[in-house]
């Protein structure tokens, strides 16, 4: 059980960390920046203008999205 309970804790700390490293990358870019899940439960950030439309089956496995705040616009 307690097993478990670790990997549950362990899973939310990665995303939470994606989450950081997403909101943090937005800053810096006029596109979105996605929070995916991959297959082995890790996420990674992925840019939404570095791949041009996203095939499917990455967008089913968005959990997060930062909007890009990059602005030309004084």
């Amino acid at each position: 059980m307690a097993s478990l309970l670790e990997a549950s804790i362990t899973g939310e700390m990665a995303f939470n960390e994606a989450v950081r490293r997403a909101e943090q990358r937005s800053y810096h870019t006029y596109f979105d920046t996605h929070v995916v899940e991959e297959a082995d439960g890790s996420y990674i950030t992925v840019d939404e203008g570095d791949y041009g439309q996203l095939p499917m089956q990455v967008i089913d496995r968005i959990y997060y999205t930062a909007q890009g705040r990059l602005a030309d616009e004084y």
